[in-house]
C-alpha cells in the first residue's frame, strides 16, 4: 500500500495537505506495479503521490500550475493558444551521452559504442541517489503507451518521476491515461522507468525554475536483462522523457532483438502518386540531415501528396503476409526549433499553433516565440533562452544579439545565439496538417497491423563521393548501406574535426541497446524471418553535395520528392536503372526535373561513380570497424565481404 499522501488538488500541486491513501483508492490492483511503486515510495520519500490520468484538464491544470509556480511562461499571443515556455538550467540542455549506459551483465554485450558499469553496482550508486531525493515533491506515476492501444507491436511502461514538466511533455509524447492501468491490470506487461531531477527540496526551501543536479551526478541508465530505466539528474528531453530515446529505442531495440522484430531511428512518411498509387517508406538519417523535413515535406512535384506516419521512429514487425509493417510509437513531436522555417519545414510550424510547449526559445514582447532560422522576422526585442534581454540585429531583422546595434558578424563573432541551438518544441501529432490519421493510428485497410513498408531509405551530410540517391541490388547490401552511414563534421558539432566523417550506422550510434555488431547480424537475419521476396527495397540518398565553389549541387527540401518518385518507380518496376559497383543508379532523364532549375550536367555529376572518392570512402569504413575491433569480434562476416565485393568491383571499373 502507498504509505504517503495522495494530493487530491491540482496535479500539479505542491501541498503538504493531503489525505492518506488507501489501497482501494489507488487505480490499479496489479501487484506487480503496486510493489514496484511502493518500494520507491519508501526510497525516495515525496511528500505527495499522484497517479496520472492523461485527462485534457489534467494537463491543463499541471501547466498552470508550474505558471503559478514560475516554471512555465504563458504565451499570450493569439497565434499559441494553450501554449507554454520552459527555460532549462545552463547545465541541463540537451541528452548527456557521456552519462548514458547500458548496463548489461556482461560488458561485451553493450559492445564499443555505448558506455558500459557493472548493473550491481550502478544499482548500488543509484539508490544512493534516490534515497531521499524526491523530499519536499510530488511523486508522479504516469501509466502510457508506446503505440496506439489494441495494436500488436504496442508496448507499455510506466514511468516514476518528481517532475511536472516531464508529466506535461509525456502526456503530448505518448498515450497516457487509465485505459493503459486496464490493460496491465489484465495480465499486459509493462517496462518500468524512474526518474528524478535529483533535487530534493528542505522544509520551507524556495523550488528554482528548473531543478536538476550537477553533471557529475547525471545517470541515464538502461538495464537490457531487466528491461528496466533508471533516469537521475536532468530534467531535459530524452534524458528524462523516458519513453523516447530510452524506451523507443535502447530497451525497445533489446526487446525487438529477442522478439524477432526492428526498433528503429526512422521516420515513416506515406506517398501518393496522381494516378492514386500509395507507397509506405521509412527512413533513418543522422542529426542535421533533413529527417523531419522530409517527414512532412510539401512535394514540388504537381499532383504529388506526403502524409505523415511519424518524424523519428518506426518499430517494425513481420506481418503475416511477409510483408515489414510499421508503427510510430509515439503520440508527438519533439523537434529542435533552429532551422524548423516556413521554407524548411512549415508543417512542423503549423503542429506548434496549439496545446505546445517550448524549451529554451525567445520569448518576444507579444508573448510569441522565435528562434534563429525560423523564416520569420525577430522583435525588434525579445528574452533570450537565458531570461536576459536581447535585440534585432543591426543589419540581419533575422538574427539577434545580447545589444541594441550590434551587427551580425559581432553577434556570430561572439558565438550568442537567442535561442539554445537544442531548444525544442513539444507538439501534440494531432496538430500537423498532413498527418496520416489512419497510419499514425497504426490502420491498414481498417486493421491495425501498422503500415506495410516499401522502401527504407538511409542518408547522411555527405559534400562529395555519395550519389544523389543509389538503391542497394539486395538486401544485405541493403544492410551495408545502413551500417555505412555517416555524416561530415561541421563546425557546429567539433569544430577540430571539421571534414571528418562520423559513422553513424542506421542512424542508431547512440541509441542501440546493445551490441552493434549483434544489431547488424539482426538487421541481416530479417530475410529469415519473413518472406524475403516481400522485404522492403534499400537506398541511400544524399542532398548535400556541393560543387568546387562550396556550394549545394541539389535544392532539397520539396525537391526531393523528385527522388522519392524515381524510388517509387523502382518499387513497381516501371523504370531501369545504371548497375554500378556501388548499387544501382537513376538514368538522369528519369528523375523529373519539372520545373526546377538542377541543369542536367548536374544531375549527371550526382549520379555519378567517383571511383577514387569511393575508395577513400571504402578505405575509411574498414578502419572505423577495425577501430572498433569489429565490435568484440562479432562484425558479421557478411558486411566484411560486402565490403570487399564493392572494392572488387571499383578497381575493375575503367
Amino acid at each position: 500500500m502507498v504509505t504517503k499522501k495522495t494530493c487530491k488538488k491540482a496535479a500539479g500541486c505542491a501541498c503538504k495537505k493531503a489525505a492518506p491513501a488507501v489501497a482501494e483508492k489507488q487505480p490499479t490492483k496489479n501487484a506487480k506495479l503496486l510493489a514496484w511503486v511502493n518500494q520507491y515510495v519508501k526510497l525516495c520519500q515525496p511528500d505527495n503521490v499522484y497517479w496520472c490520468t492523461g485527462t485534457k484538464k489534467e494537463w491543463k491544470d499541471i501547466c498552470e500550475q508550474m505558471v503559478a509556480n514560475g516554471q512555465f511562461i504563458k504565451l499570450t499571443s493569439k497565434n499559441r493558444k494553450d501554449c507554454y515556455l520552459a527555460r532549462s538550467h545552463e547545465s541541463d540542455v540537451a541528452r548527456v551521452e557521456g552519462r548514458t549506459y547500458i548496463s548489461s551483465k556482461e560488458k561485451v554485450e553493450a559492445g564499443p559504442t555505448n558506455n558500459w558499469e557493472d548493473p550491481a553496482q550502478l544499482k548500488e550508486t543509484l539508490r544512493g541517489l534516490y534515497k531521499g531525493c524526491m523530499k519536499g515533491r510530488t511523486m508522479y506515476i504516469i501509466p502510457f503507451a508506446m503505440g496506439p492501444l489494441g495494436n500488436p507491436i504496442t508496448k507499455l511502461g510506466v514511468e516514476i518521476t518528481d517532475s511536472p514538466y516531464v508529466v506535461v511533455n509525456m502526456e503530448i509524447m505518448t498515450r497516457v491515461g487509465t485505459q493503459v492501468l486496464k490493460a496491465i491490470d489484465k495480465g499486459a506487461d509493462f517496462v518500468p522507468c524512474l526518474h528524478s531531477v535529483g533535487a530534493p527540496l528542505k522544509k520551507g526551501q524556495k523550488d528554482v525554475a528548473w531543478p536538476c543536479a550537477p553533471m557529475e551526478k547525471k545517470y541515464i541508465v538502461q538495464f537490457p536483462e531487466d528491461g528496466e530505466i533508471w533516469s537521475f539528474g536532468s530534467g531535459y528531453g530524452g534524458n528524462a522523457l523516458l519513453g523516447k530515446k530510452c524506451f523507443a529505442l535502447r530497451i525497445a531495440s533489446t526487446l525487438a532483438r529477442r522478439e524477432g522484430w526492428m526498433a528503429e531511428h526512422m521516420l515513416i512518411l506515406k506517398l501518393t502518386s496522381p494516378e492514386g498509387h500509395v507507397h509506405y517508406m521509412t527512413a533513418a538519417f543522422p542529426s542535421a540531415c533533413g529527417k523531419t523535413n522530409l517527414a512532412m515535406m510539401q512535394p514540388r512535384l504537381e499532383g504529388w501528396k506526403l502524409e505523415t506516419v511519424g518524424d523519428d521512429i518506426a518499430w517494425i514487425k513481420p506481418g503475416k503476409d511477409g510483408r515489414l509493417y510499421a508503427i510510430n510509437p509515439e503520440n508527438g513531436f519533439f523537434g529542435v526549433a533552429p532551422g524548423t522555417s516556413k521554407d524548411s519545414n512549415p508543417n512542423a510550424l503549423d503542429s506548434c499553433n496549439k496545446n505546445t510547449i517550448f524549451t529554451n526559445v525567445v520569448l518576444t514582447p507579444d508573448g510569441d516565440i522565435w528562434w534563429e532560422d525560423m523564416g520569420v522576422k525577430a522583435p525588434k526585442e525579445g528574452v533570450d533562452w537565458k531570461g536576459n534581454p536581447c535585440y534585432v540585429c543591426a543589419d540581419d531583422p533575422y538574427r539577434m544579439g545580447p545589444k541594441p546595434g550590434m551587427t551580425k558578424k559581432e553577434i556570430k563573432e561572439m558565438g550568442y545565439v537567442a535561442a539554445h541551438k537544442n531548444s525544442r518544441f513539444t507538439a501534440p501529432a494531432v496538430n500537423c496538417p498532413v498527418l496520416d490519421k489512419d497510419g499514425f493510428e497504426g490502420l491498414f485497410d481498417g486493421e491495425p497491423v501498422g503500415v506495410p513498408i516499401d522502401a527504407m531509405l538511409f542518408g547522411g551530410r555527405r559534400p562529395s563521393t555519395i550519389p544523389l540517391v543509389n538503391q542497394a541490388k539486395d538486401w544485405t547490401h541493403g544492410v551495408f548501406m545502413g551500417a555505412a552511414a555517416g555524416s561530415e563534421i561541421t563546425a557546429a558539432v567539433i569544430s577540430d574535426k571539421i571534414g571528418q566523417v562520423r559513422r553513424d550506422p542506421m542512424a542508431m550510434l547512440p541509441f542501440c541497446g546493445y551490441n552493434m555488431g549483434d544489431y547488424f547480424m539482426h538487421w541481416l537475419t530479417m530475410a529469415l524471418r519473413t518472406d524475403a521476396t516481400k522485404l522492403p527495397k534499400i537506398f541511400f540518398v544524399n542532398w548535400f553535395r556541393k560543387d568546387a565553389d562550396g556550394n549545394f549541387m541539389w535544392p532539397g527540401y520539396g525537391d526531393n520528392s523528385r527522388v522519392l518518385k524515381w524510388i517509387c518507380e523502382r518499387i513497381e518496376g516501371n523504370v531501369e536503372a545504371v548497375e554500378t559497383p556501388i548499387g544501382f543508379l537513376p538514368n538522369p532523364d528519369d528523375i523529373d526535373l519539372t520545373g526546377c532549375d538542377v541543369s542536367k550536367k548536374t544531375l549527371k555529376e550526382l549520379l555519378t561513380v567517383d571511383k577514387a572518392g569511393w575508395e577513400k570512402e571504402l578505405e575509411g569504413l574498414g578502419a572505423d570497424w577495425a577501430a572498433k575491433e569489429d565490435f568484440y569480434g562479432r562484425l558479421p562476416y557478411a558486411l566484411k565481404a560486402k565490403l570487399n565485393e564493392i572494392k572488387d568491383g571499383l578497381a575493375k571499373m575503367k
